[in-house]
């Protein structure tokens, strides 16, 4: 599917001159570089590449997919901060998402002063096409955000393709847990569908939280979008580097047997719930955390805590549902422990 992405774009931002920083001007790695009013004194006295070119080339290696395909932003947030600067027009345009979801839409929407419409997910946490398909013919609906696999239900969500396939605006697809499902990453789909961004994040998988770095994947004219309007050094030397050191075949090993490790902790974590009268359901979880249903998740959560055990309460969001993060094999033997304590 094609769309004019042009059309999408608020016009001040087609207009938009980008700020000009001394890299973008010269691009060399040798030189006595006077440009930039940097201190000549320090370890870390020079600014960073302000497009994070090596990253991407190992992610091109990596993806199978061109540099001119990817940005980088300071964590996912940015990446989807970003996409409302670039298409929404402030108290006009719409954006929508289902809920309950990643809870950074909305505050997204509420700071670039976008009006957010929340479609409910249906019993098993997908989303309703026939209810959908009426917004479709909204206009100023610019952006649909999905969360696939979703946060906080943990299972991926079906029917993308046709939103793909018959929405005229942005298709913004999460994918910040794909690396534990066996679903497949929509970031392949680019070369198909002009108007989809895949954003992905090295803080899950990759076990690198504190270090702020998320991708997008998307069509080379959104790519030039978010270069344009991204703020000029977005990722410090420190991040880059701390990517970069990550990016080598003994480290991607590694993270793959993490991942193989954290979804063995997975299966242990939900054959001990089974096997407790506190826990009333299991939803089916293709990320790195299972929600459940308890009778009292309030109390749940206040003994946890009691106990120096902290997972996170999503009362508020699914009534009586707990999320669990899977952790360490020990971690995830205290919380057992801990639970089965309650539990008699």
């Amino acid at each position: 599917m094609t769309i004019d992405i042009k059309n999408l774009v608020r016009k001040n931002i087609l207009s938009l001159k980008p700020y000009s920083s001394a890299r973008d001007e010269f691009e060399g790695e040798n030189g006595i570089f006077l440009d930039a009013n940097e201190n000549p004194f320090g370890e870390l006295n020079r600014y960073p590449d302000p497009y994070q070119l090596k990253i991407k080339q190992k992610l091109s290696e990596l993806n199978q997919i061109s540099t001119e395909n990817i940005f980088l932003g300071n964590g996912s947030d940015e990446v989807i901060d970003l996409a409302f600067r670039i298409f929404c027009e402030p108290k006009k345009d719409k954006v929508l998402t289902f809920s309950p979801t990643y809870g950074m839409y909305e505050v997204s929407a509420n700071i670039n002063d976008v009006e957010l419409i929340n479609l409910e997910l249906n019993k098993d946490f997908q989303i309703d096409l026939e209810t959908l398909k009426p917004y479709f013919e909204d206009e100023n609906l610019k952006i649909i955000f999905i969360c696939s696999p979703n946060n906080p239900t943990g299972n991926s969500i079906k029917n993308i393709k046709y939103i793909l396939e018959n929405f005229n605006g942005i298709v913004f697809i999460d994918e910040a847990y794909i690396d534990f499902s066996q679903e497949e990453s929509f970031r392949n789909q680019i070369k198909n569908y002009s108007n989809l961004i895949v954003s992905q994040t090295f803080s899950k998988a990759w076990g690198m939280a504190s270090v702020r770095v998320g991708i997008a994947y998307a069509s080379e004219e959104i790519i030039k979008f978010y270069n344009k309007v991204k703020p000029p050094y977005n990722i410090s030397q420190l991040n880059q580097d701390a990517i970069l050191n990550t990016l080598n075949d003994e480290k991607i090993n590694q993270v793959s047997e993490n991942i193989k490790i954290i979804l063995e902790e997975k299966k242990f974590l939900i054959q001990n719930l089974k096997k407790m009268n506190l826990v009333k359901t299991i939803f089916p979880s293709d990320a790195n955390f299972v929600l459940i249903e308890v009778d009292n998740a309030d109390s749940v959560y206040q003994e946890l805590v009691n106990q120096n055990v902290i997972i996170r309460n999503r009362n508020s969001v699914i009534k009586n549902c707990l999320r669990i993060t899977v952790g360490s094999p020990d971690e995830n033997k205290k919380l057992i422990e801990t639970l089965q304590n309650i539990d008699n």
